[in-house]
């Protein structure tokens, strides 16, 4: 048996039990979250933050004309130096961030999930004032990122229980 026939039989077996479990895709037609793509609007951003999450969040779910969900959001960030030299000047900070989201039925209001996506990440201050700043800005625009492929993960998981 050639190399390539080897992987081919191993790649069947592998995929074999997922399909004795009834695997289905999330995304594929029929699947559980297939209803989110292009169906919820996320509340209009009011900051930076904001307006790269949801910029991150349309991303990934596409940008509804016609919501059927709403999503609101609440952003809470802080900064912490955590490296810090003999002299005292912070050399390093640590950013964390946390999301709440609820999901509603545009039309009638009822809430149908909603969690808490939380992450950190970190820059470093050991440049120039204008790197600093430069570092802070894609500092914050990688966390919204994380936060908002917490937040669609999140939803798919739990697009099960209200996707009917």
């Amino acid at each position: 048996m050639s190399s390539s026939d080897r992987r081919t039989v191993l790649i069947l077996l592998a995929g074999a039990p997922l399909a004795a479990c009834g695997f289905t895709p999330a995304f594929a037609p029929g699947g559980p979250a297939a209803a989110l793509r292009d169906s919820i609007r996320p509340d209009d951003p009011t900051d930076k933050n904001g307006f790269d999450l949801v910029t991150e969040f349309e991303a990934r779910l596409g940008h509804a004309p016609t919501p059927r969900y709403r999503l609101r959001y609440s952003i809470a960030t802080s900064t912490t130096g955590v490296g810090i030299t003999t002299s005292n000047a912070i050399t390093r900070y640590d950013v964390t961030g946390k999301a709440s989201y609820t999901l509603s039925d545009a039309a009638t209001g009822k809430e149908l999930t909603s969690g808490i996506a939380s992450s950190f990440t970190s820059y470093s201050a050991a440049g120039t004032p204008v790197s600093t700043l430069t570092d802070e800005a894609d500092a914050n625009t990688r966390l919204m990122t994380i936060l908002a492929d917490q937040i669609v993960t999140q939803l798919v998981a739990a697009s099960g229980s209200f996707l009917k």
